[in-house]
């Protein structure tokens, strides 16, 4: 591989990618819209000089045609990202992430590209609720928690055969996909359009379904990205992070260095090809003492609120089993969620000052009565 389009290339995930690309000989196209709510008003300035910078829309075809002449193996990062905001802005999400991966392989098409590698970023989302045991019935397959559930607080699902309370387990790729979201249906056509083109066409395709990602150059203007840096951002303003349900919802958090490792083998190796693979941390961590290791670091006198609210969209629990992507690309996780945060805080630190819009964002789903 020569030639690396990475859509999406100025983003989180993207722009952390492209680096590791370039220091490892590639030439790299970055392709990019530069959406003000990710990037604000300005480019950002951590974009590397030696990359190729291309500014366009996924949902342009045309520009989507000149994106992938002359390259020889593609990441596919460009989405509209967001849970919540997916739930009411359905046409935009649709149009950007499922279209606009479907423009991306109808370009590869007509301008009869030879691609060596195609990687696309999935994730965790398109499971719905993780895996579950019962003490009775065994693995089970829990079923999305109904509205009625919701309003009275009762947070966990609940067995579907007998009743009984159940005990997350990690989730491997076997399990049922069950979106619960607009944003998780719309990557689950990503992930299975280009599985299903890279068949066809003989293009060996990697879809990496990614958990929770933190790190450096998560977009602070965005009040839908991860929760982790939205916690930081409020305890930076001196404000209480504001804790959904009751916190004990348990989520994977993988560090932005491990999911570029990820990016690497997936383009380097061949063990994975035509598979979908889970990348996390192999570590289960609930929503509260993610907001207790922030505070904890950050040295603060706040204290979280846990508000008791629902969003719709949201699950319980998911976090991953990483068998599969350590016997098919050699994955291993390196950064430790203390550690990861330390680096994220010092970056935080240095922004001027990060701003927070969580209390905009959970108006904006007020008003569309997508919390309670």
């Amino acid at each position: 591989m020569s030639r690396v389009l990475v859509t999406g290339g100025a983003g989180f995930v993207g722009s952390h990618t492209v680096d590791a690309l370039l220091a490892r000989g590639h030439e790299v196209r970055v392709f990019d819209n530069f959406i003000g709510q990710v990037h604000g008003e300005a480019r950002p300035d951590y974009l590397n000089d030696d990359a190729e910078i291309v500014v366009g829309d996924i949902r342009d075809p045309e520009s989507m045609r000149k994106a992938v002449r002359g390259v020889d193996a593609i990441f596919h990062f460009a989405a509209a990202v967001g849970v919540g905001q997916s739930m009411y802005e359905i046409a935009n999400y649709v149009g950007t992430n499922t279209q606009g991966t479907a423009n991306l392989l109808q370009a590869i098409l007509d301008t009869r590209a030879e691609i060596g590698k195609l990687v696309v970023a999935s994730s965790m989302s398109i499971y719905g609720e993780g895996r579950y045991r019962c003490n009775a019935c065994g693995d089970v397959v829990a079923r999305p928690r109904t509205a009625e559930q919701l309003r009275f607080k009762r947070w966990d699902p609940a067995c579907p055969q007998c009743d009984r309370e159940l005990t997350p387990v990690p989730t491997d790729e076997s399990k049922p996909t069950q979106c619960t979201s607009i944003y998780a249906l719309s990557k689950k056509d990503q992930e299975e359009m280009a599985l299903l083109f890279g068949r066809t066409y003989v293009v060996p395709t990697v879809a990496l379904r990614y958990f929770n990602i933190y790190g450096t150059r998560q977009a602070l203007s965005n009040p839908y990205t991860g929760v982790a840096a939205i916690f930081a951002a409020r305890l930076l303003n001196g404000r209480a992070p504001l804790i959904f349900e009751d916190g004990r919802q348990m989520r994977d958090f993988v560090s932005v260095h491990d999911i570029v490792r990820a990016n690497l083998l997936a383009l380097e190796t061949s063990g994975a090809d035509g598979e979908a693979v889970n990348i996390g941390s192999g570590h289960p961590i609930s929503i509260r003492e993610v907001a207790a290791d922030l505070v904890r670091t950050l040295g603060v006198d706040v204290e979280p609120e846990v508000t008791g609210n629902v969003r719709m969209g949201d699950i319980r629990h998911c976090f991953g089993d990483l068998t599969k992507a350590r016997a098919r690309l050699g994955y291993e996780p390196q950064v430790r969620f203390a550690e990861g945060v330390k680096e994220m805080l010092a970056w935080l630190r240095s922004q001027t000052p990060p701003p927070d819009r969580a209390s905009e964002a959970t108006l904006q789903l007020q008003l569309y009565g997508l919390t309670a």
